[in-house]
């Protein structure tokens, strides 16, 4: 499937935010067709050239993929941080500073501008790859999110990304009505093995619908840029998040 991506300033609570919209090509077999959506949220890094190529491949597939720059309170508008020490420590700084409650509100902006396209056809999921798999376990609890693929994601065991008192990631388990998908690198020293146990008991106690998996795999392991970039585990990846998002959005 052909694709086609612009552009759009949403407006925020906390400022505006620069979103990167991915979706089929319009087409004569396409006119007038509806797809599903997937918010995709990047690592602390916002679209770099491998979050983009996500989210090209997930479009690709036949749905509407936001890429929203996660931090965009805290840097000029088109900003990308490098993979290196400098990104690393200026896009742990801004974890920090941003609490999750203004991501919720970035969902909700997202959500909001999705519901104006023709061609949107009111289906929502979520995926993220590191901090934005944090976010898009996050985003599951929006009541229009169905289903959502989270890579190796940070700061849910160690509520790292501040909170108010009672609306951690943790607590607010028990709001996630849709389906979660949750995949890891058991060599990830990010998330240690104590970790997504911490994660995965409470998904249990929390009864929620979801399905869980381990691989021998590294953090970032999805991204083709790098020397922990595994091809063979990218591949299983997508398969894995288009076959839920596939099931339940279409």
């Amino acid at each position: 499937m052909l694709i086609q991506n612009h552009q759009v300033d949403l407006d925020t609570p906390t400022g505006t935010m620069r979103t990167y919209v991915y979706r089929p090509r319009e087409t004569a077999e396409t006119e007038h067709k509806q797809f599903p959506a997937i918010i995709l949220y990047s690592e602390i890094f916002q679209q770099t050239s491998p979050i983009r190529r996500s989210a090209q491949i997930m479009a690709g597939h036949g749905f509407i993929v936001l890429v929203p720059e996660v931090f965009h309170e805290l840097n000029p508008i088109g900003t990308v941080l490098g993979y290196d020490d400098a990104g690393r420590d200026k896009g742990n700084a801004d974890k920090v500073a941003k609490h999750l409650e203004a991501h919720d509100s970035d969902t909700q902006s997202m959500v909001d501008y999705l519901n104006t396209l023709p061609y949107y056809s009111g289906k929502l999921g979520a995926m993220g790859f590191c901090l934005g798999g944090g976010l898009a376990y996050r985003a599951a609890m929006h009541p229009s999110v169905l289903a959502t693929s989270c890579f190796y994601a940070t700061d849910i065991h160690s509520g790292l990304t501040p909170s108010q008192t009672g609306n951690d990631s943790l607590t607010r388990t028990k709001d996630i009505r849709g389906e979660l998908q949750m995949i890891w690198g058991k060599q990830d020293p990010h998330i240690p093995a104590e970790g997504r146990a911490r994660v995965y008991q409470n998904l249990v106690e929390k009864g929620v619908n979801f399905t869980w998996h381990e691989f021998n795999g590294v953090h970032a392991f999805m991204r083709d840029e790098g020397d922990r970039y595994d091809a063979e585990l990218q591949l299983l990846g997508y398969q894995m998040a288009i076959g839920l998002f596939r099931r339940v959005l279409y």
